[in-house]
């Protein structure tokens, strides 16, 4: 049945390779339990509903990708859209959690008709590689200065903006040997690092008394809570266009970074160097994201630490379904998860944002017209709390800054048409 299903013989693989792959990728990116609750309960979500959308939508998407796409890609609520969505769309901006959903849920809408009507490979190939770069980065920056603040590093300041907070606190003293454990472990490619990092300060937090022990196993809490909560004719706002294009583009990009570069490491491309079922990979990811907004998360979308797997020999959709089983088991460790502070998971959002700043390296520094876009798209999303507004100002930026440059050729229609939408945008929607 499972050579039926995944075709192991014609990939090079074994049933045992294939379960050691699904195990190692869990290991991962299994700090997405904890931390994706954790960010979205800022927003008054509750937390042990959160902790269960989470497993369930991890559990859905990676299914599909694995049974239907037949890759070795995991899926859960990403990294930097959580954030978008608590302290951006609910914080600053003043929405509801539940319309913040409904916008989620048009997104991946939006994404499943991009895909079925081919339209994707258009906008991708017509961004440019600096916006793109620039927008990775800003997300980082952005997760970097949540993850500050969330351990005590960084405090408002009427005076300055910020300023440096108490690092001699026992919970910054833990968030930054948190962060240097998942540092170090990392570099020593150990397996599960990030994971390692998390449970190592929630331990040593037990220890000094700061957190108190609620039990390791129990039943999964209620669903009810976020469950269809969603507000999609809410999310029918125009001042909610931004929001909507921020969480689309995103995960567009994300997603096909994703599948691009495990295709890649794994030699899953064919002759041509194109990705076969592409069209399913991403109609999957646009699934989960939908089938997570109804359960109660922020975007589902492929994750990138599925290249471990890959690199351990994982070949086959069957790697994503072992992953799947994991994160439905992780349903039961529903106490452990919510006692885990927010210092805790900290350190993991301030290493996932140096991995994600690694791409500003590839930027022509030389031309001007291309580094100071990416700049002001990198900067403007910590420094505005807003993704959507960098990724905005970035595209404003670069079609304006083209075209004053007399390199008109360099510009194509759709940054054209996205600047122009923008524009209008901050005249009429944000003067208002």
């Amino acid at each position: 049945m499972l050579e039926r299903l995944f075709q192991l013989q014609a990939h090079g693989t074994t049933v045992r390779k294939e379960l050691v792959a699904g195990v190692t990728t869990f290991l991962t990116m299994a700090y997405i339990i904890v931390v994706n609750p954790s960010i979205l309960s800022a927003t008054g979500m509750d937390f042990g509903a959160v902790f269960v959308a989470t497993c369930l939508a991890a559990v859905i998407g990676t299914l599909i990708m694995g049974l239907w796409a037949n890759y070795p890609i995991a899926m859960a609520p990403g990294m930097g859209l959580n954030a978008f969505f608590s302290f951006t769309v609910v914080g600053s901006m003043g929405y509801s959690w539940e319309v913040a959903l409904g916008a989620v849920f048009i997104s991946g809408v939006l994404f499943f008709l991009l895909s079925i009507f081919k339209v994707r490979e258009w906008i991708i190939n017509s961004i440019p590689l600096s916006l793109r770069f620039g927008i990775s980065a800003g997300i980082g920056f952005f997760l970097a200065l949540i993850a500050l603040k969330n351990a005590g590093i960084v405090v408002d300041n009427p005076a300055t903006l910020v300023a440096l907070g108490d690092v001699k606190a026992q919970e910054s003293l833990l968030f930054f040997g948190g962060f240097l454990v998942i540092c170090a472990l990392s570099f020593r490619r150990v397996t599960g690092a990030v994971m390692i990092g998390i449970i190592a300060v929630t331990v040593a937090a037990l220890a000094l008394g700061l957190i108190e022990y609620k039990g390791f196993f129990s039943a999964p809490p209620s669903l009810a809570p976020t469950f269809m909560q969603l507000d999609i004719a809410g999310a029918f706002n125009i001042g909610m266009i931004s929001v909507i294009f921020a969480f689309l583009f995103v995960d567009l990009f994300d997603t096909s970074g994703t599948l691009i570069g495990a295709a890649q490491r794994g030699g899953l491309l064919d002759k041509d160097g194109k990705l076969p079922r592409l069209g399913r990979a991403l109609m999957s990811d646009s699934v989960a994201t939908m089938s997570g907004a109804a359960l109660g998360t922020s975007t589902t979308t492929s994750y990138i630490e599925s290249t471990a797997g890959i690199s351990a020999g994982g070949r086959t959709g069957l790697t994503a379904v072992v992953v799947a089983g994991l994160f439905l088991a992780c349903l039961l460790l529903a106490p452990i998860a919510s006692i885990i502070p927010a210092y805790a998971t900290a350190p993991a959002l301030l290493y996932v944002a140096v991995l994600m700043t690694s791409g500003l390296k590839l930027i022509d520094w030389d031309d001007i017209t291309e580094a100071a876009p990416t700049v002001v798209t990198a900067l403007m999303m910590p420094l505005t709390f807003s993704i959507a507004h960098g990724i905005a100002l970035g595209f404003v930026t670069y079609a304006l800054l083209k075209a004053l440059s007399g390199r008109w050729s360099e510009l194509n229609l759709s940054i054209v048409i996205i600047a122009v939408i923008f524009i209008l945008k901050f005249i009429f929607l944000d003067a208002a």
